[in-house]
């Protein structure tokens, strides 16, 4: 039986990313798969977005979330909900970067700069990085999550892709999503109920 440490699992990033990709089985074939359909989901990123934002925007638990100003956004922020729109200055600004963070899915090395950006993604949505005034509640993250693994698995299964590659594309997909919730749920865990040993 191989030991863990779990108090280091929640101080260093490297090892809990090591101990992610170990248990789950994410490995070189894995990232194969995802860097291989590529070509096939790259052109599909905007309406994956756009989907993405139109199930983001059908409710105020989740919309709300886009009125404070997002980190990094320089231009006029809505008044309120009922103000906001797609169209937007600053949903603009979300898009490309839900944009980008599919395409470094796709195309990016799994190394340590990698690892760090998808931790970043799940700080990002709470008071520890980015804007102090975004607190996204974990139940939103996970319902978006949620969403974007439905989607995706739709949108493989419509690429007409080889059945082995279809298989080893989806299992790849969500290895990788279920590594990236490990590493948004962190951020929102309690640093005093890590385990003792």
């Amino acid at each position: 039986m191989k030991h863990i440490d779990e108090r280091r699992l929640e101080s260093d990033l490297s090892y809990r990313f090591a101990y992610l990709i170990e248990f789950i089985g994410f490995g070189e074939q894995d990232i194969q798969a995802i860097h291989g359909a590529a070509g096939a989901l790259a052109p599909l990123v905007p309406g994956l977005v756009d989907a993405v934002y139109d199930k983001l925007f059908g409710y105020d638990a989740t919309k709300r979330h886009f009125v404070p100003r997002q980190a990094g956004y320089e231009g006029a922020v809505p008044t309120d909900l009922a103000s906001l729109s797609q169209d937007h200055e600053m949903i603009q600004f979300r898009k490309q970067h839900l944009g980008r963070y599919l395409v470094a899915l796709v195309t990016k090395p799994y190394d340590g700069a990698m690892v760090d950006y998808l931790d970043r993604v799940g700080k990002m949505h709470t008071p520890k990085a980015g804007s102090k005034e975004l607190n996204v509640p974990l139940v939103q993250m996970n319902v978006l999550m949620g969403f974007v693994s439905d989607a995706l698995t739709n949108t493989i299964l419509n690429l007409n892709l080889a059945r082995p590659q279809e298989v080893a594309t989806l299992r790849a997909f969500n290895k990788l999503l279920w590594i990236q919730n490990d590493l948004i749920t962190r951020h929102y865990q309690d640093a005093h109920s890590v385990a003792a040993n």
